[in-house]
């Protein structure tokens, strides 16, 4: 009888490398972290101002114009009239010879002069466009390569840039637009924010990171910077034996893999806030995921790692001491903007206004500065809901400068439907848009304040022209990512899949927090040409079939399919 044979059991197959630097080495495995060890990305600033600017747009190399431009704030604009059937084709069929310039304001801060100048930038070189984001960024359209070198130059010379504006590295530092002067203020994160942003932010060691990596800090009670959705939060907390400080937050991101921000528990204080940040984004630069720029987020790290195995990597690696654990920070979901008149420590008032989708002119700007400065002001802040902040009012004069501002079509009491959308930049200049956002939106807003006027519930209606969520679709009341869908007579058309009930959070019975990114209805979609029915359509049926005090968020999660269709 011959003996059973045993199958050999092949070896397991070893795991692709991740490009991690401390666990793989730093070989490039792809074409973009070549592009990136070739040289340090910002010095394609010099050849911008030596040659392209001189030469024009077909001199630029693609080896520069993709991505080394990224790291100077600069991405070539969608063509005109292309659809989105054409989303997703190669850049050379898809790109203008303009670019889109995107001007830093760490923490929101903006200035007179400032406001001033950049609107000048948009008039006389932009075709007048400028587009506040929910990154407290302004945007600019048009802009040639000839004039990028006059631009810079305008630009520095009131203190503001456009460096790391795009690219694979530290984004604008998001803060709390009032910090310092709000009367709700746990504690200012203003010298952190400055730190960072002068001493950290432009140095070799942080220019070469797996992907963009984002930054919010902010004191103010509100939790006003959506903490929820960035690699790297700090939200302040009072601690019952160190005072004032801050809670850390890692990994939160959106996009087509929506993932929220976890706390590790810990406490920094104010003093320690910019070297934290510092080690997290070393953290981020060693061990992030290179191989696949889909998956090379923070978020992709803190997931596989989880919160506590971050923390100690964090504190025995990157720290060298341990951070005290700290008390966690109330979840605040509903009033976190700045809309309206809210008091100053000091006795003064700031008013909070809302231009339509965040949408000004180069003249806006300008106006917007000289209105400032007739009134004695010289500080506006920028908010992640595309507001403008006029602070140091005094409270007698508040009421005259609201008027003016109404006039000039920026609202200090909006309808609950203008104060709660915001929209990407969309079709009209992104590459990776599929459907029309801002003049959709315009037009949605107006629809219904003519047929409702206000509502008495916070209301968040968002609309993106990708799955990207650059307006933040999943964690909205109402959220649309754009998609081309069938018209039902087999043309591709622009429409919307249909996100509703979202939050940053909420809170679960055990007394835990957990992510919300909302309800789909299975397979429903929206054509782009029926938004404005369909959303008329939704409210109106929240308005006849709520219960008493019930607010827009609350009802859908529990609403029938048939009242969300």
């Amino acid at each position: 009888m011959t003996a059973p044979t045993t199958a050999r059991k092949r070896p397991a197959r070893k795991p692709k490398p991740e490009g991690q630097w401390k666990v793989d080495g730093k070989a490039p495995l792809n074409h973009d972290e070549e592009l990136k060890q070739v040289e340090p990305v910002l010095e394609v600033k010099q050849r911008v101002i030596d040659t392209y600017s001189k030469q024009g747009f077909a001199s630029i190399p693609n080896k520069d114009l993709y991505p080394r431009f990224k790291w100077l704030g600069l991405y070539t604009q969608r063509k005109q009239n292309l659809g989105g059937e054409h989303t997703g084709k190669d850049n050379l069929e898809l790109q203008d010879e303009f670019f889109m310039a995107r001007v830093r304001f760490d923490g929101g801060q903006c200035s007179t002069e400032q406001a001033r100048a950049v609107g000048e930038i948009s008039r006389d070189y932009c075709r007048s466009t400028a587009d506040l984001t929910d990154r407290q960024n302004i945007q600019l359209h048009w802009v040639g390569i000839e004039d990028v070198p006059a631009m810079w130059e305008k630009l520095e010379s009131v203190g503001l840039n456009t460096w790391d504006a795009c690219g694979d590295v530290p984004r604008v530092i998001m803060g709390s637009p009032v910090a310092g002067i709000a009367k709700d203020e746990i504690i200012d994160a203003t010298p952190a924010i400055e730190k960072i942003k002068n001493e950290y932010v432009l140095r070799d060691e942080f220019q070469n990171l797996p992907r963009k990596f984002k930054s919010a800090i902010s004191g103010n009670a509100r939790q006003d910077v959506i903490h929820e959705i960035n690699d790297i939060a700090f939200i302040g907390v009072e601690h019952p034996e160190l005072g004032p400080g801050f809670e850390l937050f890692v990994g939160g991101g959106l996009s087509t893999n929506p993932m929220l921000a976890q706390s590790l528990g810990a406490f920094v204080t104010l003093e320690e806030v910019p070297e934290v940040w510092a080690s997290v984004v070393r953290i981020f630069r060693d061990y992030g995921y290179r191989r696949l720029r889909n998956r090379a987020r923070l978020k992709f790290l803190v997931a596989q790692w989880g919160a506590e195995k971050f923390r100690q990597v964090l504190e025995d690696e990157y720290l060298g001491y341990k951070l005290p654990d700290g008390p966690r920070a109330p979840t605040n979901l509903i009033d976190r903007d700045h809309v309206g008149v809210h008091e100053q420590k000091d006795g003064n008032v700031y008013l909070g206004v809302k231009p339509t989708m965040g949408h000004l002119t180069g003249e806006q700007l300008i106006a917007i500065a000289d209105l400032a400065e007739s009134y004695g002001l010289s500080r506006l802040r920028f908010t992640s809901f595309k507001e403008i902040l006029f602070l140091d009012v005094q409270p007698d004069k508040v009421d005259a400068l609201a008027s003016d501002l109404q006039e000039m079509g920026l609202y200090s009491k909006p309808s609950e439907f203008r104060r709660g959308m915001l929209t990407c930049t969309g079709l009209e200049y992104c590459k990776l848009a599929h459907t029309t956002t801002k003049a959709r939106g315009i037009e949605l807003a107006d629809a219904l304040e003519d047929r409702f006027g206000d509502i008495d519930s916070p209301i968040t209606i968002t609309l993106n022209g990708c799955p990207n969520s650059c307006a933040r679709t999943q964690v909205s009341d109402m959220g649309f990512k754009g998609q081309m869908v069938d018209d039902g007579n087999g043309n591709k058309v622009e429409g919307f899949q249909v996100h509703l009930g979202g939050t940053v959070t909420r809170d679960t019975p055990d007394g835990g927090k957990e992510a919300n990114f909302g309800r789909k209805i299975r397979g429903h979609k929206v054509l782009s040409s029926e938004l404005e029915e369909y959303v008329s359509r939704v409210v109106g049926n929240y308005v006849d079939k709520r219960h008493e005090g019930e607010i827009f968020r609350d009802w859908v999660l529990r609403a029938d399919e048939e009242d969300l269709k």
